[in-house]
């Protein structure tokens, strides 16, 4: 009877524990906050700071956008209090993945833009998906820190992107899911009948086109210059292209009506363009 009895307690006591347990893992579940957090530090630096983490992170509503954590918010509290590390020891080669729902050609644009304003210009692309739902454009690049997500959220606001959600998958693979519904590219706009002179670059030259009808384009005497004009629609897929396999000093060109950006360069390379070119816009639409 004793034993019965003893067997009933510990088989009670077992259920008790695992429903203990049980509770305690829906209760980490239901707190995405604390989830985020983690993501971001190591489990020494969260037990080590957990009752300074309680406490910067007060009230946690400030800390949610839309029902969901804002990540950008727990990154910043987390780098103005000395916990967000990004520092390697030496050079290290790490991964970047971006994400986004909108056009995979713009959004590699917008990024590869964002990249080189943060002087990042030695990246190689490892990866890219597509799906139904999602684009996912991933790189590599070697630095002595990991990218501040700060930093870039600064950069990509010029172009009006925004990230809604960053991942630490480990100190040496982040992902970014970013929104690109209203971005646009962060290039000068040609107003309608402004000269625009363009200086000599050893990249192509994008210009937002979306105001004018019609282009004129003179190149300098110092120049040699065969010109590639390509017209690009918002989402920037390809309208039209003018290529001449000549060296030419004046070209005039009609601007498509659904054009939005022209991306202005040499036929050969840009060592061709010595000096400047100067855009002459005719009409406005």
């Amino acid at each position: 009877m004793v034993k019965s009895i003893l067997l009933f307690l510990f088989l009670v006591s077992g259920v008790v524990a695992q429903d203990a347990l049980s509770l305690e893992d829906t209760q980490v579940q239901e707190d995405p906050l604390t989830s985020k957090i983690k993501n971001f530090v190591s489990p020494e630096v969260y037990a080590q700071n957990k009752g300074f983490i309680n406490i910067i992170f007060e009230p946690k509503s400030n800390f949610y956008r839309n029902d969901r954590v804002d990540a950008l918010a727990v990154t910043k509290t987390l780098k103005e209090n000395g916990l967000l590390n990004l520092f390697f020891k030496e050079p290290k080669t790490f991964t970047l993945h971006f994400k986004t729902s909108g056009s995979p050609v713009f959004f590699v644009k917008i990024m590869g833009d964002t990249l080189r304003s943060m002087g990042y210009f030695r990246y190689m692309t490892v990866d890219s998906t597509l799906d139904a739902s999602e684009f996912v454009w991933s790189i590599s690049l070697r630095s002595e820190y990991a990218t501040d997500p700060l930093i870039l959220q600064k950069q990509l606001q010029k172009s009006g992107a925004n990230i809604i959600d960053i991942e630490k998958e480990n100190d040496l693979e982040w992902s970014y899911t970013i929104d690109i519904t209203h971005a646009a590219l962060n290039v000068e706009k040609i107003e309608p009948n402004e000269k625009l002179k363009l200086r000599h670059s050893l990249y192509a030259q994008w210009l937002n086109v979306s105001k004018i009808r019609r282009l004129k384009i003179k190149s300098s005497s110092r120049n040699r210059w065969y010109p590639y004009v390509a017209f690009y629609d918002p989402s920037l897929h390809l309208i039209k292209l003018v290529k001449e396999n000549k060296i030419t000093k004046e070209i005039l060109l009609n601007v498509p009506k659904n054009a939005k950006y022209m991306k202005i360069a040499d036929l050969y390379t840009l060592k061709n363009v010595r000096d400047s070119l100067t855009l002459y816009p005719q009409g406005e639409r």
